[in-house]
């Protein structure tokens, strides 16, 4: 009991059983949104172990100077408690039947029905519906329907709760309550430290047997709550309709920022009388139809074989919707997207390696303003890289507010042994994330032949991350410049020396440099000028010339396997087989603790792997294979990036069946049947990684050098697969079975050059 999957041909995926103590998992896989506001899809009852969570993209807060800045908790618009003669309605007592929770992600609703009969005997049929509309990015709706079989009375009590925090961190001063018209609720909080502030609107329409019920409100204000109360007399066989609309708007909305709060006071207040007049129908409506045109038509992807294939494809569509801020640039996307308290709604690597390939291929207009960040955030990279003592710009690895700079933890966690606290190294040491932003501007710009962006901001972003990894490097007594102590994508490895993934794509970043130097100096001068200006390139240029010639790259051994860093091939060898065979993640730090770790050959998750993914022409096949036979061994894959690189290597190597197990199990992060899998949120990257798998894994889609690829390994269990990408402006089909693969240029205002399963084609 627990996840249901008899709907998913429908695209709903359904719980068949309520349990108090797995809320969690539902609340988040199940979330809402729309980019700008994120909604845990919490009951409208309240429970012991809930955690409700409402989050509006790019509103960060600082608790204390102890904390880092994270995305506060807002309050509770969703909440609603029913009395039915007098008995609280809660599925903690009384009898359930019937029960099911279901999210149609098609058209981004969620459902619930019950029948339910109180401790003292009264039954009801109760059913909520809920949608945050794609439509109106502002707007939360919902619907609760009740029938009883007796003549009842039902008391309603809803309206705006500010007591929630972010796990006890309260973010928000209380503010100004109004109650406008005997209808209309407002709250006013704002952000303790960053000065945000929200403005939360929400009303309800009461309805029986169809019609309008004018039933008078009393009022409810408390410190940081203010409610509606209603009374209304139902008689057996009677429908009573409880519809609520809610809205947020805050002073940070790109739109607002020249308002003050008493301007966004009446906007929030007009539009949610707007809800009210255009009804739940119209909105659910509506909003359904912006989900086909922005995602299922605009980019459709179809699986004929098991059912739960196609709709692990859809689901990791539809959740990289919710989580990405298409409609601003000042801000990018969270580690749990807007689903959860999770890594802070910080932004990793992720978005680069993992997520942004996605919106390239489908959404360049979005994938842009998710660069442009990167761009924006310039000034917290210079900071970092000055304050360690290094030119340039020095990506943090946590990202949040545009000028934050390095919002990683210092602590988490407890050793094992110690009993002491954990230090987070990732902040000081992974600084991979520089090239990895570097990687992401290119991938984008040349997809996309944007080459305004380009101009704007890519070259820029490519240049100074280069100018970063040409201070990093260290000369060892070799000759060589080595990057020492760094934690690579293996971060069951701190400390360590000559990363090779660190290594190369410093390499690849400063190599990137030089050649667009050269671009811009020849045939771009007034960039050139600017840019030089701005970053002294004459003087760079040959700092990166030195750094290329000199970097140590690490090289394959006698067995063709590249050495992962300077000692992890010296390292232990143990039996990993408990913990490759583990239910779980994390089995080996209940036995281990970091510092043993990093003594044995284990990897936490894909580390040399992810550089053959992304340089795949700068190693051959038998390092490639060498490689992956002897690191897939020894990864455990306790991270959710892990598994689709795996995965999408596997068929690259040809390994059909163990691409697709590790395809399933990628799929399996949130969506499968492990209750506690997504407590503080879904795994963000972990979509964009199935989407991987799917394209270009079993869809064999590369960029490399500039060149498009498509080259499909299906494995065995599908007919045939269907996706379309847009690559420089061109939307292609393409649709691959086991024996052939048709690509056509939709678009077709420009010819389009593609290698197809090696063939040279034009499209």
């Amino acid at each position: 009991m627990g996840m249901d999957y008899s709907k998913i041909i429908d695209w709903i995926i359904a719980e068949d059983s309520f349990n108090p103590e797995t809320l969690g998992k539902c609340e988040a896989v199940m979330s809402l949104g729309n980019g700008y506001l994120g909604l845990r899809s919490a009951t409208e009852e309240h429970y012991l172990n809930e955690t409700r969570g409402m989050f509006v993209a790019g509103t960060f807060n600082k608790f204390d100077e102890n904390e880092v800045t994270e995305l506060p908790n807002a309050a509770d618009l969703i909440a609603v408690d029913l009395f039915i003669d007098g008995e609280r309605f809660s599925l903690d007592s009384g009898e359930i039947k019937n029960y099911t929770r279901q999210l149609n992600i098609k058209t981004g609703t969620l459902m619930r029905s019950v029948q339910w009969t109180s401790p003292k005997g009264k039954q009801v049929d109760a059913k909520f519906e809920r949608i945050v509309s794609l439509k109106r990015l502002h707007t939360i709706a919902q619907r609760i329907t009740l029938s009883f079989a007796d003549d009842v009375i039902v008391k309603v009590r809803s309206g705006i709760d500010g007591t929630i925090t972010n796990t006890g961190s309260q973010h928000f001063s209380d503010g100004d309550k109004r109650f406008y018209e005997k209808k209309y609720i407002q709250y006013v909080q704002t952000t303790t430290q960053s000065g945000i502030g929200f403005v939360e609107t929400t009303a309800h329409e009461l309805k029986l047997d169809g019609s309008t019920l004018e039933a008078a409100a009393e009022i409810f204000m408390d410190r940081r709550k203010v409610y509606a109360g209603y009374t209304a007399e139902i008689k057996a066989g009677q429908t009573f309709v409880i519809e609520k609309y809610s809205n947020v708007y805050t002073t940070r909305d790109k739109e607002y920022m020249d308002k003050d709060i008493h301007e966004i006071q009446e906007i929030s207040l007009n539009a949610c009388k707007t809800d009210i007049q255009a009804g739940y129908d119209v909105l659910a409506s509506e909003s359904g139809a912006q989900w086909d045109k922005e995602v299922w038509d605009k980019a459709p992807l179809s699986i004929e074989g098991p059912a739960i294939d196609g709709f692990a494809g859809h689901f990791a569509q539809y959740h990289m919707r919710l989580m990405v801020p298409g409609h601003d640039n000042r801000m990018n996307i969270g580690a749990k997207g807007l689903s959860g308290e999770g890594y802070k709604g910080h932004t990793f690597w992720d978005t680069e390696i993992f997520l942004l390939p996605y919106y390239i291929f489908t959404a360049p207009d979005t994938a842009r303003k998710l660069e442009e960040y990167r761009y924006l955030s310039l000034p917290g990279a210079h900071a970092k890289a000055a304050h360690n003592g290094y030119k340039g710009a020095m990506f943090p690895w946590e990202s949040a507010w545009l000028d934050d700079g390095e919002v990683t933890p210092e602590y988490c966690d407890v050793d094992i042994l110690t009993g002491k606290p954990v230090k987070v190294w990732s902040g000081f040491i992974e600084q991979h994330i520089t090239s990895d932003v570097a990687f992401g501007a290119w991938q984008y710009a040349v997809i996309s032949g944007d080459m305004d962006f380009m101009d704007k901001y890519g070259y820029e972003l490519i240049m100074d991350t280069a100018i970063f990894w040409a201070s990093r490097l260290e000369e060892g007594e070799d000759g060589k410049y080595h990057i020492n102590d760094v934690v690579g994508p293996d971060e069951y490895r701190e400390h360590v020396n000559d990363n090779a993934f660190t290594n190369y794509m410093a390499h690849w970043n400063m190599k990137k440099a030089i050649e667009y130097y050269h671009i811009l100096k020849e045939n771009k001068p007034d960039i050139f000028a600017k840019l030089n200006k701005k970053l002294g390139l004459e003087e760079a240029y040959k700092a990166w010339e030195d750094g290329c010639s000199k970097i140590f790259l690490p090289v394959p051994n006698d067995k063709n396997v590249l050495p992962q860093d300077d000692c992890y091939l010296s390292c232990k060898d143990i039996d990993l087989d408990k913990y490759k065979k583990q239910e779980h993640v994390g089995g080996i730090t209940r036995d281990y603790n970091l510092e043993q770790i990093n003594q044995i050959q284990v990897s936490k998750q894909a580390d040399c792997l992810v550089l053959f993914f992304l340089l795949e022409n700068e190693f051959s096949q038998e390092v490639k294979k060498a490689s992956w036979e002897y690191y897939e061994k020894r990864t455990l894959h306790d991270s959710s990036l892990s598994l689709s690189t795996h995965s999408v290597l596997a068929s690259d190597m040809g390994e059909k069946a163990l691409a697709y197990d590790l395809f399933q199990k990628a799929s399996m992060i949130d969506l499968g049947t492990f209750m506690g899998s997504s407590n503080a949120g879904i795994h963000a990257a972990s979509f964009g990684g199935v989407w991987e798998c799917v394209v270009y894994g079993f869809g064999g889609v590369r960029m490399l050098d500039g060149k498009l690829r498509i080259c499909p390994a299906l494995p065995d269990e599908w007919e045939k697969l269907s996706y379309t990408i847009i690559w420089k402006g061109q939307k292609l089909a393409v649709e691959a079975t086991k024996d052939d693969v048709k690509v056509q240029n939709l678009t077709g205002t420009t010819e389009v050059e593609v290698e197809i399963n090696g063939e040279i084609c034009k499209l």
